[in-house]
C-alpha cells in the first residue's frame, strides 16, 4: 500500500476527493494525561478554577475549537464541514489520569479522523498549560484514535 499524500514521484499532495459520494463519518479519538498527585488531588474536586478560567470547561472548548481549525494546522487536511464536535473529560484512577474523548461528525466525502484527533490532542495540552503551575510533572501519555465509522471501512480500537 503507497502513502495517499504522495505522488508518484513522492512530492506531497492532497488526496483527491471529488468523485466520492457523501456519507456520514465519526470518529472518536482519546488523549490520556498522568497527573502527579498535587494535580490529581486539586482536580478530584471537580473542574477547579484557574486566572486562565475552569480547567475541563476550557480543555473541552479548547478541543473543540482545534477541531474546527484542523485544516489551518495539519497540510493537505481537507476542510470538512463538521456537523458536531464533542469533548468529554473523565477521571480515573483516584484523579492520577484524565482520559480525554473528542467526537468528530461530518457527512462528507473524507473522514474525521485528524479533526478528533487533533480535539483530544489539544485539550490535553489545555490542562498541562492550565495545571503547568501546580507542576511540571504533568504528562500527555498517549493520542490515539479510538474508532471510526464511515468510508471504506470502520475501525474500533482492541481493548
Amino acid at each position: 500500500m503507497a502513502f495517499t499524500h504522495l505522488d508518484k514521484q513522492g512530492r506531497p499532495t492532497m488526496v483527491d476527493v471529488g468523485a466520492k459520494p457523501l456519507t456520514e463519518r465519526i470518529a472518536i479519538a482519546r488523549a490520556t494525561v498522568s497527573l502527579p498527585p498535587e494535580v490529581a488531588k486539586k482536580l478530584s474536586k471537580g473542574d477547579i478554577s484557574t486566572p486562565k478560567g475552569a480547567v475541563f470547561s476550557t480543555a473541552a472548548l479548547a478541543g473543540i475549537q482545534a477541531a474546527k481549525r484542523t485544516p489551518e494546522l495539519i497540510p493537505l487536511c481537507h476542510m470538512v464541514p463538521l456537523d458536531d464536535v464533542s469533548v468529554e473529560i473523565k477521571p480515573q484512577d483516584d484523579g492520577k489520569q484524565l482520559v480525554i474523548d473528542c467526537q468528530a461528525k461530518a457527512t462528507h466525502k473524507t473522514g474525521v479522523e485528524m479533526e478528533a484527533m487533533t480535539g483530544a490532542s489539544i485539550a490535553a495540552l489545555t490542562i498541562y498549560d492550565m495545571t503547568k503551575a501546580l507542576s511540571r510533572d504533568v504528562v500527555i501519555e498517549e493520542v490515539r484514535l479510538i474508532e471510526k465509522k464511515g468510508g471504506k471501512s470502520d475501525f474500533k480500537q482492541k481493548t
